[in-house]
């Protein structure tokens, strides 16, 4: 029995570890980093509102919808029917040079004008969606926010 009054005695002598403050620490640390950490955005924010079904259209407009066509392998394609005419055809190219000058110019004489610029886009259904979101940056590019989605095109 005096044994054990020792053992006791001895186990309550132990000095405690107290983790109050290092739980402050790691939150800190926390809020530093969540702080300092700068979000990358992958896409650009594309303000476009798109027409809703039935919404009446205006025929005023003197200059012609810019028409775009996405393949199923990711080539793009401006102009409808016959007159249309391969742009970028590197589906892994996210800058899409030719089409962003295509809109350049379109946007320009939609300026000069004075009309609403207006696209429309046909999307293969086997085409990959990254590539259509491609488009919509290019459009957002030089705030074109008045985009179709159709498949009348051809």
């Amino acid at each position: 029995m005096a044994r054990k009054k020792k053992n006791s005695a001895l186990e309550a002598d132990e000095p405690g570890l107290d983790i109050s403050s290092l739980i402050d620490v790691c939150f800190l640390l926390l809020i530093y980093f969540i702080v300092s950490t700068s979000i990358k955005a992958s896409e650009q924010d594309v303000n476009m509102m798109l027409p809703s079904p039935g919404a009446p259209t205006e025929d005023d407009s003197q200059i012609q919808p810019f028409f775009i066509k996405i393949d199923s392998n990711g080539v793009i394609w401006q102009g409808a029917g016959g007159a249309s005419e391969q742009l970028d055809s590197d589906p892994d190219d996210r800058d899409v040079p030719l089409l962003s000058q295509r809109i350049e110019l379109y946007k320009q004489g939609c300026d000069l004008s004075g009309d609403t610029p207006v696209v429309q886009v046909k999307i293969s259904g086997d085409a990959k969606q990254q590539r259509a979101v491609d488009c919509l940056n290019a459009l957002a590019k030089f705030d074109i926010t008045s985009v179709t989605f159709t498949d009348l095109m051809d």
